[in-house]
């Protein structure tokens, strides 16, 4: 027996329905310029992903490194084991992100092992792709205390086999990824890695759905901003050890409030994005700029290292050019460079801070969707979709 999905009530509902307003909006801003400003929308969301559930588990790195680990480079500000360990995750989720489209792919045990594996393989000792052979305990940082006990150990396979029965199609899937993510987080069927993967089924849940490109539907980002509350809410349903009769309803309520809110944050990134793309075109036409550059300057105005390797590699150009580009974004006071020879990268100058600063002037904190509903049906306003 695992947690067991709870019966959902009409609020819930309304705020599932909130969410698939949030998503539509953010589907339409991506779909106006799928070529243009987008691909960094889509690059700067999954390094925040990756940053936000590697920090989760303590290893830390600016969002400029872990873009740039996105990317297979080497920052050289990160240490050898922080940097194998982004690069484990990267390379499980850009594996998850692919199976979105593949009419193929089967979820078994064999894969959530694998996945374990990509992630975790930079370290042996903590046996990746290997169910745990012994009893495991979540001990807090701070007084050593015990907080939590997983099931014994003999009985990991078996509970695995329920969870993934348990991924087929039927319930939505904000619902089915987030009673993943708990099951897998409270059976702890690994020695160590297990949060990271639990983050990693959950947007494979939503991967599989298919109904927006699964980058956009990590919360993964959110649970890095909201850390304490996210190991409070895991206490609180697990309460201590393996206990699958608890009510699991707060937890997906949990994870509805990070899904709105991400997908909130998302909207405003993109209309930001697409403000400071506007705003960089026009600079780029009266400085006479190739179109190409632009995506690095958006980039840039974002707090994003440019790098000569990368832009080559997006732009398809010798690294002639890219050095010639490079240098004459320099020239024209829109990028400094920092380093030396194989070290250097690029960073915002001014103008294009300038450009960021007037984007987000507008943007605000999203609200909690379980407010907004009480709000609508409190003023008479309909919160749930037509039949």
């Amino acid at each position: 027996m695992i947690y067991t999905t709870p019966p959902l009530e009409r609020v819930d509902e309304a705020v599932m329905a909130l969410i698939q307003e949030a998503r539509d909006v953010l589907r339409y801003t991506v779909a106006q310029a799928p070529n243009r400003w987008t691909g960094s929308l889509r690059r700067s969301t999954f390094a925040r992903a990756v940053q936000g559930s590697n920090s989760i588990e303590g290893i830390n790195a600016s969002l400029s490194d872990a873009a740039a680990i996105i990317d297979d480079e080497r920052p050289e500000t990160v240490d050898e084991e922080t940097f194998r360990a982004l690069a484990g995750y990267r390379n499980a989720m850009t594996y998850i992100l692919q199976t979105h489209d593949d009419p193929y792919f089967e979820l078994n045990a064999q894969v959530v092992k694998s996945l374990h594996f990509m992630m975790l393989s930079y370290d042996l000792t903590k046996m990746p792709g290997q169910w745990r052979p012994g009893p495991i305990y979540v001990v807090r940082d701070h007084d050593g205390e015990t907080v939590y006990e997983g099931p014994e150990a003999e009985q990991v396979p078996a509970l695995m086999n329920d969870l993934i029965a348990s991924l087929t199609p039927g319930t939505n899937p904000l619902v089915r990824g987030a009673m993943a993510h708990l099951n897998l987080t409270m059976i702890h069927p690994f020695r160590d890695g297990n949060g990271r993967m639990a983050r990693a089924i959950q947007t494979l849940v939503m991967a599989r759905d298919g109904l927006l490109s699964p980058v956009f539907c990590s919360i993964e980002e959110w649970l890095g901003r909201n850390t304490q509350s996210y190991y409070d809410i895991l206490s609180k349903t697990g309460q201590g050890k393996w206990s699958p009769q608890n009510d699991a309803l707060p937890w997906v309520r949990f994870c509805l409030r990070a899904h709105y809110q991400q997908a909130a944050t998302l909207v405003q990134r993109s209309r930001a994005m697409a403000r400071v793309f506007a705003d960089i075109e026009k600079t780029a036409r009266r400085e006479k700029l190739h179109e190409r550059t632009l995506i690095s300057l958006v980039d840039a105005a974002f707090g994003f290292k440019v790098r000569a390797g990368q832009y080559q590699k997006d732009n398809a150009v010798s690294d002639v050019v890219a050095s010639r580009d490079l240098r004459r974004l320099c020239d024209a006071g829109l990028l400094k460079p920092v380093g030396e020879k194989r070290g250097r990268y690029y960073v915002a100058a001014e103008p294009l801070l300038d450009a960021y600063r007037r984007a987000r002037v507008n943007d605000v904190r999203a609200g909690d969707p379980y407010d907004i509903v009480h709000e609508r049906a409190a003023a008479g306003q309909r919160v749930l979709p037509k039949d």
